[in-house]
């Protein structure tokens, strides 16, 4: 999921109110532009390889720690709320020399919905959602954030970190190399190595992320961009139940389930995943 950084990104702090976001940016004369928005605890580093293909292709690609997470700066008084991270969105949208194609993964996915459905015009080009819905089963992400709070502690090394992430993520063939680490992890000053986003993310966000649901379909609803559903055909995040109510709710969407993918269908598929935002991007039309 994690790979080296393509030697023709450049990586550059992009303000957004009080702090600064890592923001990297592959091929940036390319056509289009794509926007990258990563999930919950992820950093932009889980885009690396869809990222790097797609620029060589052509497409300038666009990917970001959001606030909170890798190397973007943390908010001061750990109050994490679902329109900050909006606004930092729409923002980086903005600075794009022409409107994005946005890509957002579960969190990142559900800003940039409720953004194309409560702005008009939208920021976004179109959009492609991965893995996620306006309304979500809470068994998937309780298990995901189950995860998240089982380290306090954080660990003794990189071998003992590799070896939890194999145990939670059965479905990968490979575990993790130190290399493949160093971005999820900070050393702290007791010599453990902790996860590298803010703990106070656990309280904030998370805490009532439900109650965001209505707000979230009515979004949807007005949703009049391009947009491309892509799930795991094997996640408990998103369900047939969860997919068929969105697609009543933006009946002009195109959906694709992913058959060896889980919740993380970039990092489970990542040849699958990118071949299908590649048909997506070349299927609109280059007037819009």
């Amino acid at each position: 999921m994690v790979n080296e950084t393509s030697p023709s990104a450049a990586v550059s702090r992009f303000p957004v109110a009080d702090i600064s976001l890592a923001v990297e940016t592959r091929n940036a004369g390319g056509r289009p532009v794509l926007l990258f928005a990563h999930g919950f605890g992820q950093t932009r580093g889980a885009w690396n390889g869809t990222a790097g293909t797609l620029a060589d292709s052509g497409c300038c690609c666009v990917t970001f720690d959001s606030r909170g997470h890798g190397e973007s700066d943390r908010v001061a008084n750990g109050d994490y709320q679902m329109d900050q991270f909006a606004s930092d969105l729409v923002r980086l949208a903005g600075a794009q020399p022409q409107p994005p194609i946005l890509v957002g993964a579960s969190m990142g996915g559900l800003l940039g919905l409720l953004l194309a459905g409560e702005i008009a015009p939208s920021p976004f080009r179109a959009l492609v959602l991965v893995d996620i819905t306006p309304r979500w089963e809470t068994a998937g992400v309780e298990r995901i954030l189950a995860f998240m709070q089982a380290h306090p502690d954080g660990f003794a090394d990189y071998a003992e970190a590799a070896e939890q992430i194999a145990g939670y993520l059965p479905q990968r063939r490979k575990r993790k190399s130190e290399e493949q680490l160093r971005p999820l992890l900070r050393e702290s000053a007791d010599g453990r190595l902790r996860w590298h986003w803010d703990p106070a993310l656990l309280s904030g966000v998370v805490r009532d992320s439900e109650r965001y649901q209505p707000r979230l379909q009515a979004a949807a609803s007005k949703v009049e961009v391009p947009l491309l559903l892509l799930s795991g055909a094997r996640s408990d995040v998103v369900s047939g139940d969860t997919v068929g109510e969105f697609l009543q709710l933006v009946p002009h969407a195109q959906h694709r389930a992913l058959p060896d993918a889980t919740h993380m269908v970039a990092g489970d598929a990542n040849d699958a995943f990118t071949r299908e935002i590649a048909r997506f991007v070349q299927s609109l039309d280059p007037s819009t």
